[in-house]
């Protein structure tokens, strides 16, 4: 089939080449003049594994190609998939819907025959609604049309793998002939034995905010437990397994840290709070779970306030982990990110490393005091404190004689519970992790 992507964000950029590797025609499209040049050129925006190598190969087999021509994208194609981005509202909390919205009008001023609009952003119950309303006063009436929810679940860092192997497809649709379209584009997954989901449109666009909600919960609830675990005694990691052996609760997502962030649980949580409002729900669980991370993700500036008090401004910090998760370059809503403003703010030196992130940390946060450097061993020159923000592999086997002789203190926050206690201790050093 012939499928075109409204945004070469994240999610366009990874659904796009993954349609074409599974034999698609997809053309990719963006108002960004200066993204489709260099994706034409073969450049990757975005940090992700296996990604260049799926791109590289379908532009060649030239079932991929990037244009600016979003009436070109449109009128060539059976499918058009809208993945425009979904920020969130800095005042309200909710999901700022301008680029869907843009994105609806100018597939109705190009729609040129029957068309699917098939919404992979995620914006809150009743867009489609909206959406439909903004395509046919653009078309006129003159074409038909179907809005369908097609929520993605890609992880960052392993959304390639994702999209071909998904645990499940959800499609929401109010027609037999929107169904069967879905179906041929998603049949090269379906037949490898992926479940296919099929629902009403509203269920859809729900179904994706419950479940990074729940994800989101989930998280905090296992941060929560390893804060007590710091005050009664005990292990998380050892609590988190014998949670994790019960199949009703599963062990994914029980890892102890300094906070879920992200593009999506931080937002999504946000939006759907705010829709719960707008429909006289109140989510008072979900309150909860943002203010509860909001405060976990300060912990090691926190704890490092607490031992140095007015002396902070005296102290350097080296950072390690500048991603919000590993696999990734995405530093939004990074707790990393967050614990630098805090010590800059108090006066601190920081030094900072992170193996692929290290340059849109730079956008996101300068300062005289900040030094991003190109080793991780370089951040712990005179550093009076480690902290690791981010789990990275090459994080977890640490040569604590090389931290010795670089770091002028001894104390270590592990926000991601990566190194063992036993023997930071014995290598002399004052290990703080989170829960452990």
């Amino acid at each position: 089939m012939r499928l075109s992507f409204l945004g070469t964000g994240y999610v366009g950029l990874v659904s796009g080449a993954c349609m074409a590797e599974i034999g698609h025609t997809v053309v990719c499209a963006d108002v960004d003049k200066a993204k489709i040049a260099k994706l034409k050129k073969g450049v990757i925006p975005i940090y992700e594994i296996g990604l260049e190598e799926v791109v590289e190969r379908n532009v060649k087999e030239g079932r991929l190609s990037f244009t600016t021509d979003l009436k070109e994208a449109i009128q060539s194609s059976d499918v058009v998939f809208m993945a425009v981005g979904t920020p969130e509202d800095p005042v309200t909390g909710e999901a700022d819907l301008k680029y869907v919205f843009s994105a609806a009008e100018a597939f109705g001023r190009y729609l040129n025959g029957y068309k699917l609009f098939v919404d992979k952003s995620t914006v809150p119950v009743g867009t489609a609604e909206k959406v439909t309303r903004i395509i046919k006063e653009a078309s006129k009436g003159k074409y038909p049309f179907e809005v369908v929810s097609n929520p993605e679940f890609l992880r960052e860092g392993a959304a390639v793998k994702d999209f071909l192997n998904p645990d499940r497809i959800v499609v929401g649709t109010s027609s037999v002939r929107a169904k069967k379209v879905m179906e041929q584009v998603y049949r090269p997954i379906v037949r490898a034995g992926r479940p296919l989901m099929l629902t009403d449109v509203r269920s859809a666009e729900i179904i994706k905010y419950a479940a990074n909600s729940f994800l989101a919960m989930k998280i905090t609830f296992i941060n929560e437990v390893a804060n007590f675990c710091e005050s009664a005694g005990g292990n998380v990691k050892e609590v988190a397994r014998g949670l994790g052996y019960d199949n009703r609760i599963g062990s994914r997502f029980l890892y102890a840290g300094i906070g879920y962030g992200g593009s999506c649980f931080p937002k999504d949580v946000k939006a759907f709070i705010k829709t719960g409002h707008e429909f006289q729900s109140h989510f008072r669980l979900l309150e909860m779970v943002d203010e509860v991370n909001t405060s976990q993700r300060l912990r090691p500036f926190v704890k490092l306030k607490e031992l140095w008090g007015e002396k902070m401004k005296d102290k350097t910090v080296a950072v390690w982990g500048l991603a919000f998760k590993p696999r990734t370059d995405d530093v939004r809503e990074a707790a990393a990110l967050m614990n630098i403003s805090e010590l800059l703010d108090a006066g601190a030196k920081v030094r900072a490393f992170d193996p692929v992130a290290m340059e849109n940390a730079a956008k996101a946060l300068s300062d005289k005091n900040l030094t991003y450097v190109k080793k991780s061993v370089d951040a712990l020159k005179g550093a009076d404190a480690l902290i690791i923000a981010t789990e990275w592999d090459e994080f977890r086997v640490i040569d604590y004689a090389e931290l010795k002789k670089r770091m002028k203190g001894d104390i270590v926050y592990d926000g991601r519970n990566v190194l063992e206690r036993v023997e930071a201790e014995a290598a002399g050093f004052t290990y703080y992790g989170v829960g452990v």
